[in-house]
């Protein structure tokens, strides 16, 4: 009995458990559903003029909306535990287990009851939050409206402020405009005072422009008289301008046939001397060793003789008398003594030079022994000063300035300038540059073409020259490369014969006229004569092959002179590179002048009287009338 209602207690005690707990927490009053106005359930209108106070509302109001705490309902069916005056009800015992059950089915009734009305309150209170929340949409939404209504009006204000801003400075702009135009109308209102002024006084001056108009209309009228009758006689000058240029053509011809025939009477090959002057720490010659005499014409007429005196020491007595003295005679076309400069040589020889553009060959030569001058005779001294310069600067300055005069006649002429050297036989050119300078060997003397009779020099430089600075570039370069050596007549001795040659082409394009000639200006190596009781050492013997074909090429220089003086059939030009070079230059359609040149010391003597009596030879030699080269 006992073990069968062991479980029964047990389940009553869980059963108090319940009713312990049911009853330990105290229910919350019912909640009444009012019923809703009209005024109630429709919203408060809100004035237009919201802003985001509105939502912060609304939003308030529904946060504070919150659902109370939940209460345990009662279960539906279980009478309630008896009451006794209001005190706790009274615990049934244990074993009234149909009493328990019959609270349970009250308490359990009540509960459900309870949950239905908790149900409908939740569905009221559903039913309510719907509403508001459609509510505060609305109101959210017509909050939205108001707040965009408002940016626009806040922005038409703003808008309206800065209009009436600019409004402002375009009413304080335009008064100041106004100012200005006042104080401009009232310059303009001057101006035009003293326009009124001006345009008076230019009336004025108009009537007197108009007299004065009048007046130069009269004189236009007497200059167009006067312009047609110099236009006549300008007609008339010009015709005779032309009768002029043809007279003055004509003129320059005969200039030209008498300019060559004076030459000729002077002789197609002159000879003229030239003694240098005593160098410093060169013995003074004795008194009457060299001796000038005048000519003709006293005094005033430039020298052309010349006397040396010689000592002949072999005629000297045992006594110790002394030697008798031998007077030497030589007469030449010119004789330069000492004092004379190289402004007065070149004056002799300018009219020669200019044969040169009228189309004649003209051959230069400087000969004579070493140290007598022929270089400086040819080239000029040291250091460019023009009181020293050479024939060969001071000759192509000369046919510059005589072409640029003839150009006014309507001449051209074009130069072109060549300088060689003859070495032992060999020609080198002087002008070669770089990596040709010493290929003498490769320079040959030639034809130009076949049937020409000019001739040429194969692998050298034909340069063509217009001005004097060109001119000396070329002298410059030639000096160095020019070969030299010691000998005993001088420190630095010209071993070679240097032959500088300037082609000269002229045209008259208006006549159709052209000329053609070369001008040679030659520096002969030094003529000195062999000793044959002399002993050369090993240094020396080249010395003596130079001198030997230096000595050479002078005795053929000087059989080509006399043949052509002789009028021989056969000329040797070919018998040395030096006359075969010069062959155009040396017949008888050229002019040819050879410069002697004689030392003044009496140590040379002997030298210096082989080189006047060559010369005496050749100045006896007549060659046949020069003819130009024209076309």
């Amino acid at each position: 009995m006992e073990d069968a209602l062991e479980p029964e207690k047990k389940r009553t005690r869980g059963l108090d458990t319940v009713t312990k707990i049911a009853t330990s927490h105290p229910r919350p009053p019912a909640l009444t559903v009012r019923p809703q106005t009209q005024s109630q359930t429709t919203a408060p209108k809100v004035p237009k003029k919201t802003g985001p106070r509105c939502s912060t509302a609304i939003g308030t109001v529904l946060k504070n909306q919150k659902p109370g705490p939940v209460v345990p309902a009662q279960k539906p069916g279980a009478a309630a535990p008896p009451m006794l005056g209001g005190k706790k009800p009274i615990k049934r015992p244990a074993w009234d287990l149909k009493g328990q059950l019959c609270d349970l089915n009250a308490e359990l009734k009540c509960c459900r009851e309870r949950t239905q009305t908790l149900n409908q309150e939740n569905q009221q209170l559903q039913d309510q939050l719907k509403e508001a929340q459609q509510q505060a949409r609305a109101l959210g939404a017509e909050c939205r409206t108001l707040e965009g209504e408002l940016a626009r009006v806040q922005a038409q204000a703003e808008q309206g402020q800065q209009e009436l801003g600019n409004l402002r400075a375009r009413v304080l702009e335009l008064e100041e405009q106004l100012g200005t135009q006042q104080g401009l109308v009232q310059e303009l209102q001057k101006e035009q005072v003293g326009l009124q002024e001006e345009r008076r006084g230019l009336a004025a001056r108009l009537e007197e422009q108009e007299r004065r108009l009048q007046a130069s209309e009269a004189a236009l009228s007497g200059s167009q008289a006067e312009v047609a009758s110099l236009r006549q006689e300008a007609a008339t000058q010009a015709t005779l301008l032309v009768a002029q240029g043809e007279r003055l053509h004509g003129l320059e011809m005969e200039r030209r046939r008498l300019h060559n025939q004076l030459q000729e009477l002077k002789g197609n090959i002159r000879v003229f001397c030239r003694v240098r002057p005593v160098l410093p720490g060169e013995p003074t010659p004795s008194p009457g060793f060299l001796l000038f005499p005048s000519g003709p014409g006293g005094p005033s007429d430039p020298p052309t003789r010349l006397s040396v005196s010689r000592s002949d020491e072999r005629r000297g007595t045992l006594s110790g008398t002394p030697a008798p003295t031998t007077r030497h005679d030589f007469s030449f076309d010119r004789v330069f003594p000492p004092g004379s400069g190289q402004d007065q040589v070149f004056e002799e020889i300018a009219m020669l030079v200019q044969s040169a553009l009228d189309g004649y060959p003209v051959c230069i030569f400087a000969y004579g022994q070493t140290g007598s001058g022929k270089t400086f005779t040819m080239e000029g001294g040291p250091g460019g000063d023009p009181q020293v310069e050479g024939l060969i600067p001071r000759a192509l300055r000369h046919l510059f300035s005589v072409a640029q005069e003839l150009g006014g006649q309507g001449w051209t002429y074009s130069f072109v300038a060549s300088y060689v050297e003859i070495y032992n036989e060999t020609v080198r050119d002087l002008l070669a540059t770089g990596t040709r300078k010493g290929q003498g060997g490769e320079c040959e003397i030639r034809r130009a073409g076949p049937g020409s009779e000019e001739l040429t020099v194969t692998n050298a430089r034909y340069v063509p020259v217009s001005c004097e600075k060109e001119v000396e570039a070329l002298l410059q370069l030639a000096h160095q490369n020019r070969a030299v050596a010691r000998t005993s007549q001088n420190e630095r001795s010209s071993r070679s014969h240097s032959v500088f040659q300037l082609q000269i082409s002229g045209e008259h394009a208006g006549r159709g006229l052209q000329c053609a000639a070369p001008l040679s200006l030659v520096d002969l190596a030094g003529s000195e004569r062999l000793d044959p009781g002399l002993t050369l050492g090993p240094g020396e013997r080249e010395r003596l092959r130079e001198t030997q074909a230096i000595n050479s090429s002078l005795s053929t220089l000087g059989l080509v002179i006399m043949a052509l003086s002789n009028k021989e059939s056969h000329v040797p030009y070919r018998n040395s590179k030096l006359t075969y070079l010069l062959q155009n230059s040396l017949g008888g359609s050229a002019k040819m002048l050879m410069f002697v040149n004689i030392s003044p010391l009496e140590e040379n003597v002997s030298e210096s009287l082989n080189s006047l009596r060559f010369a005496s030879k050749v100045n006896q030699c007549v060659i046949g009338t020069a003819q130009a080269n024209r076309k």
